[in-house]
């Protein structure tokens, strides 16, 4: 019976963080654009930074209860799931094409971002400067993009004039947001003790395949409405805020500390990065065939996870 609970409390938390992160990037953007943002800048700040939200409050949420297992595995995991399971299979369902820019600039700051995290968490701990230095670098990028004016596609930006109650609204949304967050890490903590599990394999797994629903939806539907720089735009630029944004603010709250094995899936998850830029530049595409191999190593990876 317990089970059953926990798993109700998880699915429910699930939908509390995705129609959280919905109300916030909806009533967000039109404040923002009403106090006179350009679509540029809402797009690369607000709209981009919410749909990472789940994975933020969740993180967030399990740094402050000292869950560092849940909290860096969340995002360890959700990397794992963007890069692996949906990107292979939105690729299987129609190959993406990858320009320069998402190869060269993207893909080169995640793998960067990757590699910065592999050598702060040499020590297995995360202190509060490396952190900052990871959320330096996410402000740095975002500020290359803004004076690059980097053109944002209107699908990403929600629609429709500013109404007095979008501002309940982003408060309402955001509270959704942080209780959800809160619940689902105590039911994820709860449901690893009763199956005899580690927290870092709940965190890698079910904590982060639920917290990436939002790129799910979106990468599905920007592919089948033919937007494919959307697509693999926003999984990159998704994992680019988890490791940097969202590791940094989590370890300026509180340091976290890992365990050598979980240390030893960071680096895979780097390995990952490194054959997805490879598969990229060949072809300046990624195929049905190469999507069905990222798939099978994300699978993989989760396998190993559970081995460990």
């Amino acid at each position: 019976m317990d089970y059953v609970i926990y798993i109700l409390i998880m699915s429910l938390c699930i939908l509390g963080l995705w129609g959280g992160a919905i109300w916030i990037v909806d009533s967000a953007s039109k404040i923002a654009k009403k106090i006179g943002m350009s679509d540029l800048v809402v797009g690369l700040t607000v709209v981009a930074m919410a749909t990472s939200a789940p994975e933020f409050a969740v993180t967030v949420a399990a740094a402050l209860k000292d869950q560092a297992a849940i909290s860096v595995g969340n995002v360890v995991g959700s990397n794992i799931f963007n890069l692996g399971i949906i990107l292979g299979l939105v690729a299987m369902f129609k190959p993406l094409n990858i320009t320069r820019q998402i190869l060269y600039r993207d893909g080169s700051l995640l793998l960067g971002a990757g590699f910065m995290l592999v050598i702060f968490f040499g020590d297995l701990k995360l202190s509060f400067y490396e952190g900052f230095l990871l959320f330096a670098t996410l402000v740095l990028y975002v500020y290359i993009l803004i004076k690059a004016k980097e053109p944002v596609g209107p699908e990403e930006i929600p629609g429709g004039k500013f109404r007095w109650y979008d501002i309940p609204k982003l408060i309402f949304g955001a509270a959704i947001l942080i209780i959800s967050a809160h619940y689902f890490v105590e039911a994820a903590s709860g449901f690893a003790r009763l199956l005899g599990i580690s927290e870092w394999i709940i965190g890698i797994t079910i904590v982060a395949a639920g917290t990436s629903a939002p790129e799910l939806a979106t990468s599905i539907v920007a592919v089948y409405k033919g937007n494919q720089g959307i697509s693999i735009g926003n999984l990159i630029g998704s994992d680019i805020f988890n490791q940097l944004g969202v590791l940094g603010v989590a370890s300026m709250l509180r340091p976290l500390n890992l365990a050598q094995n979980d240390y030893l899936s960071l680096i895979l998850l780097v390995v990952t990065m490194i054959v997805i830029m490879i598969m990229m530049r060949t072809g300046w595409k990624i195929s049905r065939l190469e999507g069905a191999f990222l798939l099978l190593i994300a699978l993989l990876r989760w396998g190993l996870d559970f081995a460990l």
